[in-house]
């Protein structure tokens, strides 16, 4: 799917047309494969069969400005199959929230990872960097509403003050870090690190491909383990300042082999790992910021020159643009998610990811036809746009109209790319100030 088609579609008066679109990106045949194979496929006729329940978790992403009763009205006037003219009695909120527990969140688990699977490798795969695809992994955390329901499943951060005002449930991501599709998604409870909950993340990476870390991931075990499985599963991450290493031959200025030994704990938690581990030691220095020493599994400074490897791993910062994308676009800035109760959190969550996925999906396709990086696309304007259509042209506008809007919003097109990223020039601060007065209790 692309803008030119979905346009098309506009163009043709046909009110569920930009829908049917969107949702050609989804194939049908995978919603029904997850509800089949987590054994929630509708099996009588409900006022909303597990199909549209599947959408409307999707829509609550997408049309974050919404209340979910607007969601449920308008994809029962859109969805495709449905005949626009023949208005259903809308359903009750209880309904709602009934046909969402029916469901669960399994299916939508199971539709993220069977989409991530077909989108992200394909995607990879057209962005590769010297022959590797680039991977990222990081962690973030979501608020959720307060309620007794989701502190007890998910809990509570501590801050300087006490508690935080918020239940908050942990995340980790694996991303394309060149389009901000997500390959791989992982959520628990706070109390459970990023670490253990990225431990299946990294079987889902593929041969020849380059994963940039968090400094956070930094251990013995992990870099050892990804580097000797598969086949050229590279990793870079950045040293922390108390790791001590041998130098073992120098390739250049501020390049070179070193030697890392095994810790004591480490060997009493792994006795099998061999020692030393043998990596690829980079140093830099940006203006106005402080040294700063890669390491990596990129031995061959031939193949993978040391400023490259400098300059790539700053493509880290893709990850943080991504929750941002997530929390402030999608999201809307609002506090929490809407859900109430800990498995309807956990399917939210996963629709979140479909629905992120879907919209990066979509800038893709645009990059491609103007030829120019999925970074160079707006994430918040190709939101609006898909949020346009879908509240307003697609079922709002007399066809009559159609065709004047066309015209406009072909010219609209250009909002949608962004001027080249300029360097930065100042290291990244925190601006927000906390209150100073204690959390009411």
């Amino acid at each position: 799917m692309d803008l030119a088609r979905v346009l098309e579609a506009v163009g043709t008066g046909e009110r569920s047309a930009s829908f049917e679109v969107f949702a050609d990106s989804l194939d049908r045949h995978w919603i029904e494969q997850a509800l089949a194979a987590t054994g929630s496929a509708t099996l009588r006729r409900r006022k909303l069969p597990a199909e549209q329940v599947v959408w409307i978790v999707i829509g609550m992403a997408l049309f974050r400005d919404r209340s979910i009763q607007e969601v449920v009205h308008h994809l029962d006037l859109v969805l495709p199959g449905r005949v626009a003219t023949t208005r259903r009695a809308s359903a009750s909120s209880s309904a709602v929230v009934q046909a969402r527990d029916r469901l669960g969140a399994t299916p939508l688990a199971t539709l993220f990872e069977q989409t991530a699977s077909h989108w992200a490798g394909a995607s990879a795969d057209a962005h590769r960097w010297r022959g590797l695809a680039v991977y990222g992994v990081d962690g973030s955390a979501l608020r959720i509403p307060d309620t007794p329901e989701n502190e007890a499943a998910f809990g509570r951060p501590g801050t300087s003050r006490g508690t935080a005002g918020y239940p908050q449930l942990r995340l980790v991501v694996l991303m394309v870090l060149r389009s901000h599709l997500l390959a791989g998604l992982k959520l628990g409870p706070w109390s459970v690190g990023e670490a253990t909950l990225a431990e299946p993340l990294w079987e889902k990476l593929p041969d020849r491909s380059l994963t940039i870390l968090d400094r956070g991931f930094l251990s013995y075990a992990l870099l050892h383990r990804l580097a000797t499985s598969g086949t050229e599963r590279h990793w870079l991450i950045r040293a922390k300042s108390n790791l001590k290493w041998r130098t073992l031959k120098r390739l250049g200025p501020n390049d070179e082999i070193v030697e890392i030994l095994v810790s004591r704990k480490t060997r009493r938690d792994h006795p099998e790992l061999p020692d030393p581990l043998q990596v690829r030691a980079v140093r830099y220095q940006r203006q106005g910021f402080r040294p700063q020493t890669l390491l990596t599994s990129l031995l061959d400074p031939a193949t993978y020159p040391a400023a490259e490897i400098a300059e790539l791993y700053h493509e880290r910062w893709e990850l943080e643009l991504g929750f941002d994308e997530i929390k402030t676009h999608t999201l809307e800035r609002e506090e929490a998610l809407r859900s109430r109760a800990p498995e309807r959190v956990r399917q939210e969550v996963w629709g979140l990811a479909v629905a992120y996925n879907l919209l990066r999906l979509h800038m893709q396709h645009v990059a491609q036809r103007e030829q120019v990086a999925p970074s160079r696309i707006s994430f918040r304007h190709t939101l609006l746009l898909v949020r346009n259509f879908w509240q307003l042209t697609a079922w709002l506008a007399s066809p009559g109209n159609l065709p004047r809007r066309l015209e406009g919003l072909h010219q609209e097109l250009a909002l949608l790319i962004l001027p080249p990223r300029r360097p930065r020039r100042y290291p990244r601060a925190v601006k927000i100030k906390m209150s100073n007065y204690p959390r009411s209790r």
